[in-house]
């Protein structure tokens, strides 16, 4: 394979408690999953070491690269596996600040394509790899739903049935995650664990009892940094749905509903100034890698 294809796939919280601290980081117990909004990476192989990332969409092209983790995964993966480089095009989709994943869902989209291009199936290893990048990296190497502990490190994925639904707003400016912790730890905020009976829950085959738990501990801090926060949540309870939250540390946040046409209905009636989504849960196991059939074998 010359040239690797993948879809790199956002996430939501449906809860995300923080539990303590240790070494100087959070710890979190946060239930998340990934759905079918998505960046695209495109790798194509380099005779020599280097990698290079060209971003395109969701104003990502003013990213300074050594801000980029796209790029920090490419390079690390040629330190850690002794490949040789890649030129990666990404094409965004998940909006950037949003609390989606998407920083680290390009990280994990990158370890993947690259791991494709030359044939790295040493999984435990790509998982090391990737908790180095970000906490949220490992986790979305294969995404679905799951449980990160830790510093969200420690993922335990389970099967979840039946689809979920959920129309998602996100503000035009987004939350800085480390500011956010900041806030959070500023303000003093306390808030009772969730994830243990919301994953019970949903286990059971009760989203409804489930949704109406979803929560967030971050979620006053990133109001305090961006009332657009507050807005986008409020206009999303506004239409019933069966729950609603906050993801990661925002501005991003999410309603589910019971159908993907109560969504279509709510986004419809949606007048506010936030990005509207209709997205639904998936769980690609792995991300699906495709070959470019426009490229020539051979071609470097």
């Amino acid at each position: 394979m010359n040239t690797a294809r993948v879809n790199a796939y956002a996430k939501l919280n449906l809860t995300l408690d923080i539990v303590g601290a240790a070494e100087g980081y959070h710890q979190i117990d946060s239930l998340v999953i990934t759905v079918d909004l998505s960046d695209r990476i495109v790798a194509k192989k380099r005779k020599d070491g280097l990698v290079s990332v060209s971003m395109h969409g969701m104003k990502s092209e003013s990213i300074p690269p050594e801000e980029n983790n796209a790029l920090r995964a490419g390079e690390a993966f040629v330190k850690k596996f002794g490949t040789s480089g890649a030129n990666i095009k990404i094409f965004k989709n998940i909006p950037v600040g949003a609390g989606m994943g998407g920083s680290s869902a390009d990280a994990a989209g990158v370890v993947n394509a690259m791991a494709a291009l030359y044939g790295v199936t040493d999984s435990a290893a790509l998982k090391e790899l990737a908790d180095g990048l970000g906490s949220d990296t490992g986790y979305l190497l294969s995404g679905g739903f799951a449980r990160m502990t830790g510093r969200g490190e420690q993922v335990v994925k389970f099967p979840l049935f039946p689809e979920l639904w959920f129309l998602v707003l996100c503000p035009q400016e987004g939350v800085s995650t480390s500011q956010c912790y900041s806030a959070y730890d500023e303000l003093g905020i306390s808030c009772f664990p969730r994830s243990e009976r919301v994953l019970k829950d949903l286990l059971g085959g009760n989203p409804e009892w489930a949704a109406m738990q979803f929560g967030n501990d971050l979620y006053e801090a990133a109001v305090s940094l961006n009332p657009a926060v507050s807005e986008a949540l409020l206009a999303l309870r506004h239409f019933s749905p069966l729950g609603a939250g906050m993801s990661g540390s925002g501005s991003a946040c999410y309603a589910l509903f019971p159908t993907r046409e109560l969504c279509e209905w709510a986004r419809s009636r949606y007048r506010g100034k936030c990005r509207a989504y209709v997205v639904r849960s998936i769980d690609p196991a792995q991300n699906r890698v495709l070959k470019n059939i426009y490229s020539i074998e051979g071609e470097e």
